[in-house]
């Protein structure tokens, strides 16, 4: 265990950004979370060498204790050891599921600082994100990972992944018909977020998530809507939605009580966050989605508008390093 670090704010620091992820470039597998099915991983290798790269893991991933990918010493070795090898470029984790806050106190941050790289993963990754993002000073990326969206066609947006990983330039997250805005306004801050699940698990913690100055992504999958209402709830009583810019929710994939309810879960959203007076969305469909998974920069900033339902998510600087 290292000695405890001091969490970051959102609108005094700017965040370390990793090398950018290039054609040809090695990606390491990591599985910090769940146990694995090696088919799903090596369809999701094979997915990734057909983008360009050269997808690597170790033989160790395959280990299962419980509901685990092996046990705690494994899964935090992988990891360091994949931060700490030169030959790779960027990290992507195999899925998510549960385990990641098991890693929290135990992870070498100074190796993790000393060798920034790409990140990438959602769900039950949430937690590093955040954990990455606040104390370690890093940007994150919340996007596709290997055993899940890579392992199946049209599981990834592509545009975004190049955008977010590669390039230099500012550029607009590529939004679905069914994006919505919920709440008109304008909106600038650090982009930041993740589970909601996962972000409300960690209030009252040592690891509680730095909310001020943030736009504030939102996603979930199969939560119904009254424990969306209490998770958000949980977050405003917390003072987490006092200082957020603005707001954006994900597709919420599967988050409905039953096909006969007579409310949405956007009418639900806007009795909870409506009166904050800052903008909110909904629909952006990156974590938990039925396709095309968008990759979202960590850390960098973003503006957000909503005009009329009409939503512009743009990332205003690049969240890599040439």
């Amino acid at each position: 265990m290292t000695a405890a670090h001091t969490p970051m704010s959102a609108s005094s620091v700017q965040l370390v950004k990793p090398p950018a992820l290039r054609p040809g470039d090695t990606v390491g597998i990591v599985a910090p979370a769940s146990n694995i099915k090696q088919a799903d991983l090596e369809a999701g290798c094979e997915a990734l060498r057909r983008a360009g790269y050269r997808p690597i893991y170790l033989d160790s991933i395959f280990d299962r204790d419980v509901y685990f990918a092996g046990s705690i010493e494994r899964r935090i070795r992988e990891l360091e050891e994949m931060f700490e090898r030169d030959d790779v470029r960027a990290i992507v984790c195999a899925r998510g599921g549960y385990g990641t806050n098991y890693m929290l106190n135990q992870l070498d941050l100074e190796t993790i600082e000393a060798h920034p790289k790409i990140f990438v993963g959602y769900s039950d990754i949430t937690s590093l994100l955040t954990h990455f993002t606040d104390v370690a000073g890093l940007v994150t990326f919340h996007g596709p990972m290997a055993a899940k969206d890579w392992a199946h066609g049209g599981g990834i947006d592509f545009a975004s992944w190049q955008s977010a990983l590669s390039q230099s330039s500012p550029w607009d997250v590529p939004l679905n018909p069914e994006a919505a805005g919920l709440v008109d306004g304008k909106a600038q801050g650090m982009l930041y977020g993740g589970c909601l699940s996962i972000l409300v698990a960690s209030l009252g913690t040592p690891y509680e998530i730095e909310t001020a100055g943030t736009i504030l992504f939102l996603e979930d999958v199969a939560a119904k809507p009254f424990q969306i209402d209490r998770m958000l709830m949980q977050l405003r009583l917390a003072g987490h939605l006092e200082a957020v810019q603005g707001i954006v929710f994900g597709e919420m994939l599967d988050c409905t009580q039953s096909p006969q309810q007579d409310y949405t879960l956007q009418e639900v959203i806007q009795r909870i966050v409506g009166d904050l007076g800052i903008p909110v969305a909904f629909g952006v469909k990156s974590g938990h989605v039925t396709s095309g998974n968008i990759t979202l920069p960590l850390g960098v900033q973003a503006s957000l508008s909503v005009k009329n339902r009409q939503v512009t998510l743009r990332i205003l600087e690049s969240a890599v390093s040439e």
